[in-house]
């Protein structure tokens, strides 16, 4: 693939990092191949090798490209990506095209996790916690109708998500449901743009809220559940039919 797809770069080596980190991201680049060269990097963007030496450094910390002497600069697999590298949350944030893979990859952790989060959330959710979840249904309604607040109802269904990891009052999980919010966003945008209404959305995220409220834990991990089942059908990841457990 060739840098002129990339948009232009300013600033120095942590911003280089963050646009060559979102072309993999969003599959500019596969698994496997060859990544460009620093020089070509360096005359491309019009930067000075050391800069670009450092952006490299980054991306190969991150697990993203793996440089071996004589070989080059290559494209590691995913499974290889350290995606819940505080780094790697930085540089998914706003980016709502992700590579399909990676959609696939972070749809299947949520479809374990988010029943399980639900589910702990409905045991330990305290009064405030209700409200924080009661507020981004509510603000999830308001902007549910108007295709123009697609974007911020897309912000209130990940507060939704947010505040459901955080009334699990799991430390672990309040942590990734923070590390995971950028990847949340990505997907929930996805989904939004292929479905023209949200009210069946809606519904099943009334019945998370509904479960929760009343202290069902069987009923907000099967409500969680029916959530990311929509999700699956929206992303295109599969079809109605072939939804099962």
């Amino acid at each position: 693939m060739s840098l002129n797809a990339l948009p232009p770069h300013s600033g120095g080596a942590i911003n280089l990092a963050r646009l060559l980190a979102r072309a993999l991201l969003a599959g500019t680049w596969q698994p496997g191949d060859l990544f460009p060269k620093e020089m070509d990097i360096s005359n491309h963007f019009d930067v000075s090798r050391n800069q670009v030496r450092n952006a490299l450094a980054s991306l190969t910390a991150a697990g993203l490209l793996e440089r071996t002497a004589g070989r080059g600069t290559q494209v590691r697999q995913m499974s290889d990506w350290h995606l819940l590298d505080p780094l790697m949350s930085e540089w998914m944030t706003g980016l709502t095209n992700l590579a399909p893979e990676l959609i696939r990859a972070i749809y299947a952790f949520r479809f374990s996790a988010e029943p399980v989060v639900a589910s702990l959330a409905a045991h330990a959710a305290s009064d405030e916690d209700l409200d924080r979840l009661r507020a981004a249904f509510e603000g999830m309604k308001r902007t549910a109708q108007d295709p123009a607040d697609r974007h911020q109802h897309a912000e209130f269904d990940v507060m939704f998500h947010d505040a459901t990891y955080s009334a699990s009052h799991n430390l672990v999980w309040r942590q990734m449901g923070h590390l995971l919010r950028p990847s949340i966003m990505a997907l929930v945008h996805g989904s939004q743009h292929h479905t023209s209404t949200l009210d069946d959305s809606l519904a099943r995220h009334q019945a998370v809220l509904d479960s929760i409220v009343h202290r069902d834990p069987q009923g907000a991990a099967a409500a969680a559940k029916e959530v990311l089942r929509r999700t699956a059908v929206d992303l295109g990841i599969v079809a109605p039919p072939s939804l099962n457990d």
